[in-house]
């Protein structure tokens, strides 16, 4: 992922999780403050019934009391005996009082005159008699029955004294739509009263809340989208639930707003999300320009171009960044300069004392010959020939020995390039320790047995065939030079990971980790006789070849040489 796009993605990420969360948190506090206001109206609202209920059932008591006291009520009372002229009283007094219902009951409990229901004449509404203390009893609500039906009423009931019993006066008003309508209307709050004894007709919310209300009389709340419901119970004298107070609060504006603000939102996040990919663009191009060019000169540095200097674009971390690798390069410039220097003259230095060891070792013979020929030639001459013949074999080794001297150091200093071709890794092998199967078999040579594991996925690399066979028979030779008493010699070729690896293995007495280190360095050497150019000539073919070698050892565990060879040049 590039730095543009973490940069778009952070920032917008941002924006829109701001907007987010603002959103949500406007939304939140919207709800409650509805929540709230809804709670306050709900309040009002219920209140507003209980005191209409509370002025009502008190105008309802003084009504019936006036019932009461009126003419005909006390004439009854006066003369209970022929209740049958009463009839119609009931009628004329409610008439009179503005009530919906009114019955005049006699001691026994039986209706003598009904408002509502003139045919109940005679029935018995016993539970009149069982409460002495009428006249000090507020109104309350009631199941009234009606020639059609039933209906909830506000009543009150007060007694006379008739005779040695009582007579009772018990009358009300309705409590149904025209009672709600009568109270003052708040916007956006609706009232309604369900009577308990009714089939229950409007389904849904309100429809599950009053079930709930049923089964359990206490006040209830249910929210949806649209609305807000809160169930109050009305109860009657004897705790019996009678009705349900309804008042159900609007949440259009809630809904209306809650889009509004989700909308804005949305509205905002896409502007945010515009925003961020132009301040990712501006941040981009900004911030990664200077780190492009550091990166460019970072290559370049590692590809060898030491003199590459970063651009300083700006003071902040970044210019200070590109003017540390400034003077980093600087820096490493001085140091490599001053290594090249020291390894130059450490070389001639190794070189020079190379070249006196091994040239001083064949010159000490030859100045010991030429000397004995100057001396010999007093000599008879049977005696002259003799030293002669022998000198001049000894003149002839020893110039052989400098001639081969000579000849290993010409091939180091005049390495070819490699003529690149597909070569089969696993014939070059085959073909190396073939050449040394006759040396490997010759009598009093010590027993070295060698081992070929030659992987069948090896197949070709682009190299050139005389060099690699030269750089294998270099570490075959090593190899049994690190044997003296024999072992094993192995040869394995694989294939990995785009590469050919081609490995010789010893199981000679093995180096320590400081002759690793040096191995490949020219005219070092861990042998007698030894120039120090075998390695160095290896290292140098797998290096033109862009490859690799890496070695292995312990003291006593045998050495092993990994070459690396990539399959495409």
């Amino acid at each position: 992922m590039s730095f543009r796009t973490k940069v778009f993605l952070s920032i917008t990420a941002t924006v829109v999780l701001a907007v987010w969360v603002v959103a949500a948190v406007v939304s939140t506090l919207v709800s409650q403050s509805f929540e709230r206001r809804d709670d306050q109206r709900t309040a009002t609202a219920v209140g507003q019934v209980q005191r209409e209920i509370g002025r009502r059932g008190a105008e309802v008591a003084r009504r019936v009391e006036a019932v009461a006291e009126s003419e005909a009520v006390q004439r009854l009372a006066v003369n209970p005996g022929d209740t049958s002229q009463y009839f119609a009283t009931a009628q004329t007094l409610a008439a009179e009082q503005s009530l919906d219902f009114l019955e005049v009951v006699g001691p026994d409990g039986a209706i003598i005159s009904s408002a509502e229901w003139p045919a109940r004449f005679g029935y018995k509404e016993d539970w009149l008699t069982q409460s002495a203390d009428w006249n000090m009893q507020p109104a309350f609500l009631k199941k009234e029955d009606l020639s059609d039906g039933s209906a909830l009423g506000l009543i009150a009931v007060r007694s006379v004294k008739a005779g040695d019993g009582m007579l009772y006066v018990a009358g009300g008003q309705r409590l149904d739509k025209e009672f709600l309508d009568s109270l003052q209307a708040t916007d956006g709050v609706g009232l309604q009263i369900y009577r308990n004894f009714e089939p229950r007709e409007s389904p849904g919310p309100a429809a599950v809340l009053v079930d709930d209300v049923r089964r359990e009389p206490r006040e209830l709340k249910r929210v949806t989208d649209a609305a807000s419901i809160t169930a109050i119970p009305l109860e009657g004298r004897d705790k019996q639930l009678l009705a349900i107070l309804l008042v159900e609060n609007s949440r259009t504006e809630l809904v209306s707003l809650k889009r509004y603000i989700q909308g804005t939102a949305a509205a905002v996040g896409v502007a945010g999300v515009l925003l961020g990919l132009m301040l990712s663009f501006w941040t981009a191009a900004r911030v990664t320009r200077p780190l492009r060019d550091l990166a460019s000169s970072v290559r370049d540095v590692a590809v060898g171009k030491w003199d590459t200097r970063a651009k300083v674009w700006s003071s902040d971390e970044v210019g200070q960044l590109a003017r540390v690798f400034n003077a980093m390069t600087e820096q490493l410039v001085e140091q490599r300069d001053r290594m090249i220097q020291a390894e130059r003259v450490a070389a001639w230095r190794e070189l020079a004392r190379r070249l006196a060891h091994e040239l001083k070792n064949p010159l000490f013979p030859l100045q010991i010959t030429i000397e004995n020929l100057q001396r010999s030639r007093e000599m008879a001459p049977e005696q002259f020939d003799e030293v002669f013949r022998e000198s001049t074999s000894t003149l002839l080794a020893e110039l052989g020995h400098l001639k081969t001297i000579i000849g290993r150091f010409s091939d180091f200093a005049k390495m070819p390039a490699p003529e690149l071709e597909p070569v089969d890794v696993n014939q070059v092998a085959r073909e190396v320790i073939q050449l040394f199967e006759a040396q490997l078999r010759a009598p009093g040579r010590p027993p070295v047995e060698t081992k070929l594991q030659l992987g069948a996925d090896a197949g070709q690399v682009p190299a050139d065939p005389d060099q690699l066979r030269r750089a294998l028979r270099n570490l075959v030779l090593n190899a049994l030079d690190a044997m003296p008493q024999g072992g094993a010699l192995t040869v394995r070729t694989s294939r990995h990971d785009g590469k050919v690896a081609l490995e010789v293995s010893d199981t000679g007495e093995g180096l320590t980790p400081e002759e690793c280190d040096r191995l490949f360095t020219p005219y070092y050497t861990t042998k007698q006789h030894g120039t120090g150019l075998g390695l160095a000539i290896v290292q140098s073919v797998v290096s033109d070849h862009k490859g690799t070698i890496t070695v292995q050892s312990e003291p006593g565990k045998g050495t092993t040489f990994r070459i690396e060879l990539k399959v495409t040049m």
